[in-house]
């Protein structure tokens, strides 16, 4: 179980604990958190799950692979700490992770 900090664009922060093996995305979807929208369930085919990490996680997530890389590239105004909810798998180790919402998802 890792506790995940998800911050809407107009600042609500939502904190909630989410299962290990489950996908940042779907500890939003799970806890009705606004702002991931996750139109398709999670298959990394579109970039509606798109967030900011936190700077200070960055370097502390799994590599971007060439799929996600792909996808970002549709998002509303990615960046260096842009990444795909739906690729991120929540481990241990993702305990205290940031991630801040985009004003909107394409």
């Amino acid at each position: 179980m890792a506790k995940i900090t998800y911050i809407e664009f107009g600042g609500t922060e939502h904190v909630v604990d989410v299962p290990t093996g489950l996908t940042v995305m779907e500890g939003a979807r799970d806890n009705n958190i606004p702002g991931i929208e996750a139109d398709c369930g999670g298959a990394c085919a579109c970039s509606t799950c798109h967030v900011h990490v936190d700077p200070s996680w960055v370097e502390k997530l799994p590599a971007i692979d060439p799929m996600e890389e792909d996808m970002l590239e549709f998002a509303y105004e990615p960046d260096a700490t842009s990444r795909l909810t739906c690729q991120l798998k929540v481990t241990d180790e993702l305990d205290g992770l940031i991630v801040r919402m985009p004003e909107k998802q394409i």
